[in-house]
């Protein structure tokens, strides 16, 4: 493993003490440090390692079999080397797929990440919904279950993004795009008829609320925004209980873990540590794909 250490920070998994849970968060990308943060306000106290599976980045070119097999051979590595009390998978695509094969494979619980169909239903006043996803959730079996099961009574429109996460991606390493092209790919959940117009949108892959502050300012009317993040925080407490008093956490009690790491830049270890992740490595997982 290749650790990069920042503003004097240590780490050594081996001898890091453990009075509270080591909490996991998974993604393909960046996109899960917008449920790492959130997770973080719950149990500030935990010891986090940030996993990105940049190697495999994005999942949505993967098929369906080589997406299940990939997640399940790097958290198998993963839940080896770190010994988590438990995995989100912060992640709508890995999750819609790999959850039953991780929970089948693995006896640590693990939290997943859904399309947020039904908190977006119960806040709708006008019955338009929109859900901002990756062309594979669109596509899923799963999403059109959760809509027949809780939106059945809206007009819900999925908008399947190909280019949102990687503008996530760049957004965070310090590489915005315009505003234009921004727009390009919000534009579709702006709906407009004789019936009424969108007021929600359903943020339904995790890199999205990377970008929440400039879709508010792009967007063509106000509309409220579904984020699921604060949702998986609270369930991670109902599994493992509320914060250990008298815990403080060091704060080299968190790692962003990468199986690339070719695209670490000096703003992206900015905006890790910035965001609580002081330490930056690397264990390297090449995707094979025959």
């Amino acid at each position: 493993m290749r650790v990069d250490l920042l503003a004097g920070a240590t780490y050594n998994p081996a001898v890091m003490p453990s009075p509270v849970p080591t909490i996991l968060v998974f993604d393909s990308g960046l996109g899960g440090l917008t449920v790492f943060a959130e997770v973080l306000k719950a149990r500030p106290d935990a010891r986090y390692v940030y996993a990105a599976d940049d190697a495999g980045f994005p999942y949505g070119r993967l098929s369906e079999a080589v997406l299940a097999e990939r997640v399940v051979i790097v958290m198998e590595r993963l839940i080896g080397l770190h010994d988590p009390d438990i995995v989100v998978v912060a992640c709508n695509t890995a999750s819609t797929i790999v959850l039953p094969h991780l929970r089948e494979r693995f006896s640590i619980p693990f939290i997943g990440t859904v399309p947020a169909i039904k908190p977006a239903a119960q806040t709708t006043q006008t019955g338009y919904i929109s859900v901002l996803a990756t062309p594979g959730t669109v596509a899923r079996d799963y999403t059109r279950d959760l809509i027949e099961t809780y939106a059945a009574g809206c007009k819900v429109n999925l908008v399947g993004s190909r280019r949102l996460a990687g503008f996530a991606e760049a957004e965070l390493a310090g590489h915005p795009v315009s505003d234009e092209d921004l727009l390009d790919e919000l534009r579709p959940c702006f709906v407009e008829d004789a019936g009424g117009r969108t007021d929600v949108v359903a943020l339904s892959c995790t890199h999205y609320p990377l970008l929440l502050p400039r879709f508010q300012a792009l967007a063509p009317w106000p509309v409220t925004w579904i984020d699921p993040a604060p949702a998986i925080a609270r369930r991670v407490t109902q599994l493992i209980g509320h914060p250990v008093p008298g815990h403080e956490a060091d704060e080299n009690e968190a790692v962003a873990l990468f199986t690339s790491g070719a695209g670490i830049s000096i703003a992206l270890r900015g905006a890790l540590q910035a965001k609580g992740l002081p330490v930056v490595a690397v264990e390297d997982m090449p995707l094979l794909v025959g």
